[in-house]
């Protein structure tokens, strides 16, 4: 079995054919996390999860769309009522470009969503783009989660990892040089991502990234930490089903 716990079926990439692509998934004994951006992402996750065994669902407000949805709690909590949430996600600090230009609501919109997973008892999934510093300044050892899509250094890493976070690692290890981060994190405190649509295995010899395409996540690993792939399998199962109580 191998987790991927966050893509992205719930959205319009995956529009006409996302029931392929889940079956697809659980032929192959992948289960998966779709993940919001929005209410309406969230929403369609809940949807998507209620009709499959293997399929659940994280809701929430992504940082660059804070500017375009003032977050209502009592809507995402609504959603959280289903069994098949398992997260608040993905939230979280983005100051890539001109995101900067509205950094206080961002702030103000994670704190909001970092209280309702207080309330609720639920992990959180974090999305930071160039915020490390900020984040850090955020977070604490009473909260659970994931630093989702990781691009940090060792030393951000550590704290995180100090902290009792979980750092998922995905496609960006395509593009950042995360060597390190992978080889000093313990196997214990990884989780595996695909971010599909996104950030798609260059092994996968095609645009659009899916769920069935972890296996070059964990395949890259094993090979980075020098164990063998079942090892990593069945460690980052265990660790997204202890997480998220799966």
């Amino acid at each position: 079995m191998l987790i991927d716990t966050h893509a992205h079926v719930n959205f319009n990439a995956f529009k006409n054919d996302f029931d392929k692509v889940i079956k697809r998934s659980l032929s192959e004994d992948i289960w998966m996390i779709n993940v919001g951006s929005n209410y309406e992402t969230s929403k369609r996750a809940v949807e998507i999860a209620e009709k499959y065994n293997g399929i659940f669902a994280a809701v929430g407000l992504h940082p660059i769309h804070a500017k375009d949805e003032d977050f209502n709690a009592s809507k995402y909590r609504s959603l959280c009522q289903s069994d098949k949430v398992v997260a608040i996600g993905e939230i979280g600090l983005d100051y890539f470009k001109d995101y900067r230009l509205f950094k206080e609501k961002q702030r103000e919109v994670f704190l909001q969503q970092l209280d309702l997973a207080k309330e609720l008892d639920l992990p959180v999934i974090i999305h930071c783009r160039m915020a490390h510093k900020d984040l850090l300044e955020i977070l604490n050892d009473k909260l659970n989660g994931v630093i989702h899509c990781f691009t940090g250094n060792w030393d951000e890493a550590k704290q995180y990892l100090d902290m009792g976070f979980y750092l998922g690692i995905n496609g960006i290890m395509y593009k950042f040089d995360l060597k390190e981060v992978i080889e000093k994190t313990p196997l214990e405190k990884i989780l595996i991502e695909t971010d599909c649509p996104y950030l798609t295995p260059p092994e996968a010899e095609v645009k659009r990234n899916e769920p069935v395409f972890i296996k070059y996540i964990v395949q890259d690993i094993a090979k980075i930490k020098g164990i063998d792939f079942q090892k990593v399998a069945e460690t980052t199962s265990k660790n997204a089903k202890n997480l998220f109580r799966i």
